[in-house]
């Protein structure tokens, strides 16, 4: 078995993990995971031991939902079907995940789902909130950049990794408590970026490597010479919602939201919440609740010019400086 950490669990795979930073062979794990390999008493399953619990409103080419998962045996396991092929099984308690892929896919393309909503979905079963965010590292505590798909957080992780701060998670942003502090998680040493952003950011989509043979968007490796990665968890020290670009002369600029509206933020914005039963969704707002009470969050209104990039970042900068120093004194 190959050991990793990620996201505050130690993970053991059956194969080699692309994204992931080797712990060598550990003989515990809180998360095994076989790759390419299904439990045996699938091939057995009845109609009647599986059940329906999530159909995506989104389709492919083909009119296949982009995701169906499935509760089988009575909620002991669910299946996590994507219109690719690709499909995962796991356990309730979160412990065990079993996954196959037919070609055209790749190794790469089951890591990518894996390290995003699978292990997403397996740290709510197990108790544990996860928002849509990216985060930094800035003057010893996570400054998360919060947002649903396309809002941008990545690109501005990208952005604040080029001028050297470390990035502690990219997308999957996993909570915890340590001494009544909220803490972060570090997630995988990658930060995943479509074409348009490598382009503004690099000039030429080819300056970084494809995250997989069979899909254009791209990867920075947080590894490389010049880039740092957080492999520590830090305390959570603000929250950054990333808004709607647009034209106001005024932008980038910040907005201070109150702890009601930083809390709906919050729930509007975490990871596998259409898979939330009753028990997860109490543990969810508990821990929303405590946040949202405690970490300042801010509403960030970008410009739509890619070239007023800096200056979000600038602005970003100067707010969380100026929490840090009010903490400080």
């Amino acid at each position: 078995m190959h050991g990793y950490s990620v996201y505050g669990l130690r993970v053991l795979t059956s194969r080699p993990l692309p994204g992931l930073i080797g712990l060598g062979r550990p003989d515990v794990g809180d998360v095994r995971i076989d790759l390419g390999t299904l439990p045996p008493w699938l091939m057995a399953l009845t109609d009647d031991q599986a059940e329906p619990l999530y159909v995506s409103p989104y389709h492919d080419d083909a009119g296949q939902p982009l995701m169906t998962v499935t509760e089988l045996r009575g909620g002991e396991f669910y299946r996590l079907h994507y219109a690719d092929g690709v499909e995962f099984i796991v356990d309730r308690p979160g412990a065990r995940i079993w996954t196959s892929w037919p070609d055209p896919s790749t190794l790469e393309d089951v890591a990518t789902y894996l390290l995003g909503p699978v292990l997403a979905f397996t740290l709510r079963l197990r108790g544990v909130t996860c928002l849509h965010a990216s985060a930094i590292a800035f003057d010893g505590r996570a400054i998360a950049l919060l947002g649903p798909p396309g809002a941008g957080k990545s690109t501005l992780a990208a952005t604040f990794a080029m001028r050297g701060l470390s990035v502690i998670s990219d997308d999957v942003l996993a909570l915890s408590r340590d001494d009544g502090r909220v803490v972060v998680q570090p997630g995988s040493p990658r930060i995943r970026l479509w074409r348009e952003s490598v382009v503004a950011l690099y000039g030429s989509p080819e300056a970084l490597p494809r995250l997989t043979p069979t899909w254009d968007k791209r990867f920075l490796d947080l590894t490389r010479d010049g880039y740092h990665f957080q492999h520590q968890p830090l305390p959570l020290g603000a929250i950054y919602l990333v808004g709607e670009r647009g034209p106001d002369p005024a932008a980038p600029r910040i907005e201070e939201l109150p702890p009601a509206a930083g809390l709906m933020a919050l729930v509007a914005n975490t990871h596998a919440n259409h898979l939330l039963d009753d028990t997860m969704r109490a543990q969810e707002f508990e821990c929303l609740g405590s946040v949202a009470s405690s970490v300042p969050v801010r509403r960030v209104i970008p410009h739509e010019d890619p070239a007023l990039l800096s200056k979000v970042c600038d602005a970003i900068v100067a707010d969380a400086q100026s929490l840090c120093d009010r903490v400080d004194v």
